[in-house]
């Protein structure tokens, strides 16, 4: 499977909201993931932790929709970019998210992805 290929159908998963079936498909067990962010999970290492990180960010905010667009291929990476408009539940505070998630891959699964913010 080509880099655009993978890239293709894992955006495809995400644009049906299927996040958890993306990762279990493509993230690679040594997975490596960086937030731009201080705190404890900047970085997250394994497949494990990386869904840990996600479930996390599901049971904390409340999202009321939001577009997925790409993917942008350039060799072994691609980027996907994500707006998203969402409710932090403990805060109360709604906000619109606009992120890119940088993906690098390397035999067929993602060993890197990072994410960057537009700062509002």
């Amino acid at each position: 499977m080509t880099t655009l290929e993978l890239a293709r159908d894992f955006t495809s998963m995400l644009k049906r909201h299927d996040h958890d079936g993306a990762a279990a498909k493509y993230n690679a067990d040594d997975i490596v993931s960086y937030e731009a962010m201080e705190g404890p999970m900047a970085v997250c290492r394994g497949k494990a932790s990386v869904k840990a990180k996600g479930d996390w960010w599901q049971a904390n905010h409340e999202v009321h929709g939001g577009t997925v667009e790409g993917p942008y291929v350039n060799g072994d990476q691609f980027v996907v970019r994500f707006t998203i408009d969402v409710t932090a539940k403990e805060s109360g505070q709604r906000m619109m998210m606009d992120e890119v998630g940088i993906y690098t891959v390397k035999d067929g699964k993602i060993v890197e992805e990072r994410f960057c913010y537009l700062e509002a």
